[in-house]
């Protein structure tokens, strides 16, 4: 009797003791339930997050500061020339700009490289020789001779400024 109220009710066994062992894990499908789970959650995680758009986010945010750093270049310049657009600038109408000639007007002095598009991995040009090929448009408004800079390889939105 007194074994019997120690050990809940009942006695110990060496087959009874073998029983209370075995019941203390985890099964081979308790535990691929749980991997199956993760898995999926962190394929859930993936697709919110999205790397690629990330990345294209990225790539237009630069595309954006570069329209404005070139623009911000231009507009210094007109201010000190009494109101004059450097002389590769286009006339009102025309949009071909002479990457070369814009160049040297704006570098170093405006701005200190001129940027080119990340999609193209140049890194910035600081030495106007050659054709540079900056990935930007730059042309001027026929009727208000307002100059817009344009990214033309902008991958999810377009980018353009106007001043």
């Amino acid at each position: 009797m007194k074994n019997l109220k120690k050990n809940g009710g009942f006695t110990l066994t060496p087959k009874n003791r073998c029983d209370l062992r075995k019941q203390g894990g985890f099964t081979l499908i308790e535990i691929l339930v749980v991997i199956g789970i993760i898995a999926i959650l962190a394929v859930i995680v993936l697709i919110a997050i999205n790397p690629a758009r990330q990345f294209q986010q990225a790539r237009d945010t630069q595309r954006t500061s570069n329209v404005n750093a070139i623009l911000n270049a231009i507009g210094q310049y007109v201010a000190d020339n009494k109101g004059s657009n450097p002389a590769s600038m286009p006339s009102p109408g025309a949009t071909a700009v002479d990457a070369v000639v814009l160049c040297s007007a704006l570098v170093p002095t405006y701005i200190p490289a001129l940027p080119t598009d990340p999609s193209l991995d140049l890194g910035d040009i600081d030495n106007c020789t050659g054709a540079p090929n900056t990935g930007y448009d730059v042309s001027v408004n026929a009727s208000s001779s307002r100059v817009t800079v344009a990214a033309p390889d902008a991958e999810l939105t377009t980018i353009d400024v106007t001043r």
